[in-house]
């Protein structure tokens, strides 16, 4: 760690003098052989040479802002978030955008021939012990990050599309770019060719304002089509993300690794009972997916790979397990369904997966655990307010209820509760079993039954992810024995994922698509559920958000 932050002052300092020594006219050539003469002095009157850029890794910002002072700089002004950089680490690494924090600092520094410029310096906060360190290690490796930059002066379209046409002219290869709302600034990139004499590959234009309808062109000018297919390609490889993840637990290498220390592959591939250079193959995909991290000693296990422990406490293995398996081969026939509007997983195995799940106790049992695997839903649902103000001895019924776990949740946040769990004969035992554990026992009871044993008398109905299973005639009817179940004062919560009104992305659509394949039924949006509530003498007052895209809807009788 010491020697990777020595690595980074190293750096900025380099980048500090290296824009205290340069200008625009003495640049450009550098960056782009063969420019010279009018041409020369046609760009340099256009755009001038604004920042050298670098991306550091401090610990905390308390040692960024201590390695910026001991390089002789200050901040001018807040850290403000990096857009551009960030997808492109989202993409470089297929991490989730939202857990890369990466900020862009500007301070001045005055050139030799008095022109004020910046050092740019783009920042990831990486903790030491962070799953991070493996994106750290391999930006410091590459610094594609690392660039010299030109602002334009005249964010004109057309001198725009002049300048990329004329970096292209000699040489230069368009690398991605981006609009940042934060700073309302348009970022073209080059790659500079191979002749250059700068030790920077990276080129710059930094414009003023919104442009993204001439940065659209400049993607395609020199490569045509070539971001959509390097696009199209992860997205097609996307399969391969799905089997890595379920061969990593089914062989159950988690088991056998550590988020402390680093395990050797030999040991590794003793436990999992795998070929060590097979293995190997398998643990650096997943290092470049995130879930693992690799060093000098081997290879350990980052926060997101630690779920895929069996023993880890909220453990996404069994999801795993399904949707590399049973799921995994229904979505072959995806295009069957489509076509047919027969559902996928009938077609390959010949029964609905309710059945076929029935018949098999090892595959009924993955998938409850399945469904208790995405309990992170649930995780505020205790603290609605239906739940927080239901009186001493109120009685909470999960219909379909699976292995209790959501029932459970509830019943360790609201001691004075009783619950009722409606589930089909096999799967009581289960949840008698889980909910014993969490001694919740004496305060449960245990139904078997369908949809029509819903009971009566009760204060609070819970349909957690029920209704997606089921075609619009079926949730109608379920609904209904719900409501013939209720007194006027009992109430309903169902929690799903409900598809966004405005197409907005959303886990939502991708599980719309699941249902369709995989059960025949189909993900909704809240118009659609208040529409099967009033048709089942329902109605819907209000709804909640939840974590994963989940969402709980609050009905009571009409």
């Amino acid at each position: 760690m010491i020697t990777a932050l020595s690595g980074d002052m190293s750096r900025l300092r380099e980048t500090v003098e290296f824009v205290k020594e340069q200008d625009t006219a003495t640049l450009l050539p550098l960056l782009l052989p063969g420019l010279d003469g009018p041409e020369l002095r046609a760009l340099a009157e256009r755009c001038a040479f604004s920042h050298a850029a670098l991306l550091v890794f401090p610990p905390d910002e308390a040692a960024l802002y201590a390695a910026l002072a001991d390089c002789g700089l200050a901040a001018d002004a807040p850290p403000r978030p990096s857009v551009v950089v960030r997808e492109r680490l989202a993409v470089r690494h297929r991490r989730s955008a939202a857990e890369l924090d990466v900020a862009i600092l500007r301070p001045s520094v005055r050139g030799r021939d008095g022109t004020r410029r910046t050092v740019e310096v783009f920042a990831l906060t990486v903790p030491p012990g962070s799953d991070l360190e493996t994106v750290a290690a391999h930006e410091r490796e590459g610094q594609r990050e690392a660039h010299v930059a030109f602002e334009v002066e005249a964010p004109d379209p057309l001198v725009l599309r002049g300048l990329c046409a004329a970096f292209g002219q000699y040489g230069a290869i368009p690398d991605g770019g981006g609009y940042n709302p934060h700073e309302d600034g348009t970022v073209f990139y080059f790659t500079a060719p191979a002749e250059a004499k700068s030790g920077y590959r990276r080129v710059e234009l930094y414009v003023p304002g919104d442009h993204r309808d001439v940065l659209a062109a400049h993607l395609d000018d020199v490569h045509p089509g070539q971001q959509h297919a390097e696009t199209l390609l992860r997205l097609l490889t996307g399969a391969w993300t799905t089997q890595a993840l379920a061969a990593f637990a089914r062989l159950e290498v988690a088991d056998a690794m550590d988020r402390e220390r680093a395990v050797g592959l030999a040991e590794l591939a003793r436990e999992a009972g795998a070929l060590a250079p097979n293995l190997a193959t398998l643990l650096r995909y997943l290092t470049m997916l995130g879930v693992v991290s690799e060093d000098r000693d081997g290879f350990r296990l980052t926060d997101t790979g630690a779920l895929l422990r069996a023993d880890a406490e909220g453990s996404m293995r069994p999801l795993a397990l399904m949707y590399g398996g049973p799921f995994y081969e229904s979505f072959a026939g995806l295009g069957h369904t489509v076509r047919t509007g027969q559902v996928a997983f009938e077609q390959r195995f010949g029964e609905n997966h309710f059945d076929h799940f029935a018949r098999d106790p090892e595959l009924a049992e993955l998938f409850d655990l399945s469904m208790a695997a995405g309990a992170r839903m649930f995780d505020p649902l205790p603290a609605h307010p239906v739940l927080a103000s239901a009186p001493v001895g109120a009685t909470v019924v999960d219909i379909a209820g699976g292995n209790g776990e959501l029932l459970g949740r509830i019943l360790s946040a609201h001691p004075r509760l009783h619950g009722l769990l409606l589930e089909r004969p096999q799967t009581v035992e289960t949840a008698r079993r889980v909910l014993g554990r969490a001694g919740h026992a004496e305060r449960c009871t245990f139904l078997p039954g369908d949809f029509a044993d819903v009971p009566a008398g009760c204060d609070v109905y819970v349909l957690s992810r029920v209704l997606h299973d089921w075609d619009d005639d079926r949730c109608r009817e379920i609904l209904r024995h719900c409501a013939r179940a209720m007194s006027s004062a009992a109430d309903l919560l169902v929690v799903e994922r409900v598809l966004p009104a405005d197409g907005s992305a959303s886990l939502a659509t991708a599980w719309d698509l699941h249902m369709m394949c995989n059960v025949g039924g189909r993900e909704r949006r809240a118009d659609h559920y208040a529409r099967l509530f009033t048709e089942a003498g329902l109605t819907l007052l209000d709804r909640t958000p939840l974590p994963l895209d989940g969402t709980v809807l609050h009905a009571r009788r009409t």
